[in-house]
């Protein structure tokens, strides 16, 4: 597999996944300008390629690896727990923390808004 041919398929699973290319440089910690390089065609690192390859739920050759379905319900996992924490702190700041199961149920509807409700679009935004 050619760096050429696996442009196309990261490009295809960007897509279907609607990441930006912006959002796509913060989720791999690489620079935007790297990523539009990559598409280019031009040479990029090699940790660059994986890093993208990895969020994207592909191999190197392009092959998937992690369906579109579990990265997303793994993407909104994460964004709720984030979401979780920024309450839980905040309870927490007025000596009021939130029990688990609480907690657990809060982190349920979040990952169900980022999978099906009003935030799906944000769901690739860092």
């Amino acid at each position: 597999m050619t760096r050429l041919e696996l442009i196309p398929k990261i490009e295809k699973r960007k897509k279907q996944l609607g990441i930006s290319i912006e959002n796509l440089a913060k989720l791999s910690n690489s620079g935007v300008r790297t990523i539009n390089r990559f598409f280019a065609g031009e040479d990029v690192k090699l940790s660059t390629v994986e890093k993208m390859t990895n969020i994207l739920g592909l191999d190197f050759a392009g092959n998937e690896t992690v369906s579109l379905k579990e990265l997303e319900k793994k993407r909104a996992n994460q964004k709720a727990i984030f979401m979780a924490s920024l309450l839980q702190s905040t309870s927490a700041l007025e000596m009021q923390g939130l029990e688990k199961n609480s907690l657990d149920k809060i982190i349920h509807k979040f990952e169900k808004e980022f999978l099906t409700g009003a935030y799906k679009h944000r769901l690739w935004v860092v």
